[in-house]
């Protein structure tokens, strides 16, 4: 495997700027950015891809836009997002993403933070919110808006006309950035206080892309001119890593979807064939499945007897093998009801499918991979620039894989999870205190997290050094594997688990609003609403069966011994989960106190 040097050395000089222009050159046709236009789609070439940044960098320069300067971004997943964050970098000038979902003080706290000099909103929507605090930000200069319905101030400037620029000359833009500059500042979502602005430069970016696109091998599947759909956040570095830097540099055809809601829709659409996803957006695919196989009783007996020789198939294909003998006949036999899923799903293109930013519940990964999707755990942070352990194909179920290849990765004395390369952040943005607690002068990130290594190196996540719960009798226990056992029962959309400084465990238990309904239809209980269904006698007792099962997997003090069923969905970017559907423990525990302390009264 390559060393951080050896990854350095490939990439040396090179910035996200410079593998662009090559890009371009390379692809000059082919289709880099397509969207939902009307009832058809809409495609942009690699050479008009680049003719539009170069025409809004050559906007943005003349507006007085210059290199070290920040320009903020607001926009769902569309092609504009894209032309913007390349047309800022081609100025040797830093894209910050803001979450769509941001209040107006949040927006003035994040655009004061990195001293943005412009905004490029998407409507009014957005805009009316950088204007609310407009009188708060001193360094923001300009603003411009994609889509105007005709509300927006005259001092704002129009995204077609920064278009209509002539464009600067793209192989002389492309050095103008260096690989020490910023490439963009990820602000964290918040879990823990005020939001810290991660920075990352160009180096920290091919070098992370580099070390990504090494983790396949010869055998592999070529992944370079994949198909992918953006659809995350790009405010957060999974979305930004997987879609936007890797499509750059892999020449990715990216297909943009605007709402995460839309997801299933545009799998069976496109066809991707490296498709990323939080959780959460697995599990939902996972329960709609099952949802629909257990509306009637054929299909699911069809299902249920082809998945055990699914599962069997995908531990030989870890391993490096093919099935064979009595397997390989069980396979054939299973094959027509396993491909079935795939394609109804809009998976059965999948070179690779990846999970990460939270644990996934381990029969969901099971399932995915058993119907012939080659899936797996990915883990890294923010300040790795995104993943630092993955295995695509030789995947171990319960791990994260091993190091991407030229990362190093160790445990200190208390199990903490530390990292080492050209991916680790160049520190948080005005911060050096806090910078200094995650880097040591080593050059190790102290990444809060707790983890196990195996025999060959594949890790495993055991939990937040920080959210660890130590129970009243001392127990240390995870409250994360137990939230994702209790997440793989279809009729549980979310939960967070409670007992630090408490005499035992106990839960929070959140109806899944897509299953929950047709669940309780199929059982007799109709027509009533997520909250009735949460007080129900029936759903209350499947619920309950559910936390004994999950419990089975758990020893005896670390299992869960009272809950409360909500009948309420919690949604991204909410007192519940962050934008990218992370549990806000701290969010949670202040807005249920009172049902908390009725399970320990």
């Amino acid at each position: 495997m390559a060393t951080s040097d050896e990854i350095a050395a490939a990439v040396s000089g090179t910035t996200v700027t410079t593998r662009f222009r090559d890009t371009v050159r390379a692809h000059a046709d082919r289709v880099a950015l397509r969207w939902k236009d009307g009832e058809g789609w809409g495609e942009l070439t690699w050479a008009d891809y680049a003719d539009r940044a170069c025409r809004l960098a050559g906007a943005l320069a003349d507006l007085g836009v210059v290199q070290g300067e920040c320009v903020v971004l607001m926009m769902r997943n569309r092609p504009e997002f894209h032309i913007a964050d390349l047309a800022v970098m081609l100025l040797g000038a830093t894209p910050v993403s803001i979450y769509n979902s941001s209040a107006p003080e949040q927006v003035q706290y994040l655009t004061s933070h990195c001293g943005a000099v412009a905004a490029i909103v998407e409507d009014v929507g957005y805009l009316e919110r950088v204007l609310k605090v407009r009188d708060e930000l001193p360094t923001l200069q300009l603003i411009a808006i994609i889509d105007d319905d005709g509300r927006a101030p005259d001092e704002v400037l129009q995204w077609s006309a920064l278009l209509a620029h002539d464009p600067v000359d793209l192989d002389a833009a492309a050095t103008i950035a260096k690989p020490d500059d910023l490439a963009t500042i990820i602000y964290t979502s918040g879990t823990t206080g005020p939001p810290k602005g991660v920075m990352l430069d160009h180096a920290n970016v091919v070098w992370t892309v580099e070390s990504l696109l090494r983790c396949w091998t010869d055998d592999d599947p070529d992944p370079r001119r994949s198909r992918l759909i953006s659809y995350l956040p790009m405010a957060h570095i999974a979305e930004r890593m997987t879609s936007h830097y890797q499509g750059v540099i892999a020449a990715f055809e990216v297909t943009t979807c605007p709402e995460a809601s839309q997801i299933a829709a545009y799998l069976g659409d496109v066809k991707p064939e490296i498709f990323f996803g939080v959780p959460r957006v697995w599990e939902k695919l996972h329960a709609g499945v099952m949802a629909v196989a257990g509306a009637n009783p054929d299909q699911q007996a069809a299902l249920e007897a082809a998945i055990p020789a699914g599962e069997r198939a995908a531990e030989c294909r870890a391993r490096g093998e093919e099935p064979s003998g009595d397997l390989a006949t069980e396979l054939a036999q299973a094959q027509p009801v396993l491909d079935f899923v795939r394609t109804l799903l809009g998976l059965d293109h999948i070179k690779a499918a990846i999970s990460g930013a939270a644990p996934l519940p381990r029969e969901v990964l099971r399932f995915f991979r058993a119907i012939g999707v080659e899936m797996s755990e990915i883990y890294g942070l923010s300040e790795t620039s995104g993943p630092m352990t993955w295995a695509p194909f030789r995947v171990r179920i319960g791990t994260v894989g091993p190091a991407i290849p030229g990362q190093e990765v160790i445990l200190a004395d208390d199990g903490e999870v530390l990292a080492r390369g050209g991916n680790i952040f160049r520190g948080y943005l005005n911060d050096s205190e806090r910078t200094a607690e995650a880097l040591d002068d080593d050059g190790w990130l102290h990444t809060g997290d707790i983890g196990e290594f195996d025999d060959d190196g594949y890790l495993k996540i055991v939990d937040r050094k920080k959210e660890l719960i130590i129970t009243a009798g001392g127990k240390n226990i995870s409250p994360a594997n137990l939230e994702a056992a209790l997440k793989s029962f279809p009729l549980i959309g979310q939960a967070c688990v409670i007992g630090d400084n408490r005499p035992f465990v106990s839960a929070l238990v959140v109806l899944d609003p897509e299953v929950a309904p047709p669940w309780a239809a199929n059982h007799g209980v109709e027509g009533k609403s997520l909250a009735e269904l949460a007080v129900d006698p029936v759903v209350l007792e499947e619920v309950q069966r559910n936390v004994d099962d999950a419990n089975d997997r758990f020893a005896r003090v670390e299992q869960i011994k009272r809950f409360v069923l909500l009948g309420e969905e919690w949604l991204p970017d909410s007192e519940e989960l962050t934008p990218t559907m992370k549990l806000k423990r701290r969010g949670v525990h202040t807005k249920y106190a009172d049902r908390i302390e009725s399970m320990y009264a």
